[in-house]
């Protein structure tokens, strides 16, 4: 069965969450006091053992000072179409599988 969360999609998202908080020098715990969540729950998060939403994602990108299309953009460069739709039909499958 496919876990999203180990998708190429998502490793590139958290990679480049990953690097934009190291690149202007805030730690995984400055990063939670922003956001008023536990450090715990910023390395769930960075290590991929936990799932992000679309509005997450936009609070994550404003707390890290950066615009969320820009970081949206920053992802979708990193990745190609091919592997964005293997990444959906894995997902699809996967979810399919689950529902029967």
């Amino acid at each position: 069965m496919a876990n999203t969360i180990r998708t190429s999609g998502f490793t590139a998202l958290i990679d480049t969450l990953v690097s934009k908080r190291e690149s202007i020098g805030m730690n995984q715990r400055e990063l939670a006091r922003r956001l008023g969540c536990s450090q715990g729950t910023i390395n769930r998060i960075e290590t991929g053992q936990r799932r992000i939403d679309v509005i997450e994602l936009v609070v994550l990108a404003r707390a890290l000072d950066l615009d969320p299309r820009d970081l949206f953009d920053l992802v979708v460069r990193k990745i190609s179409d091919d592997e964005l739709i293997a990444n959906f039909s894995t997902a699809g499958r996967a979810q399919r599988e689950r529902e029967k």
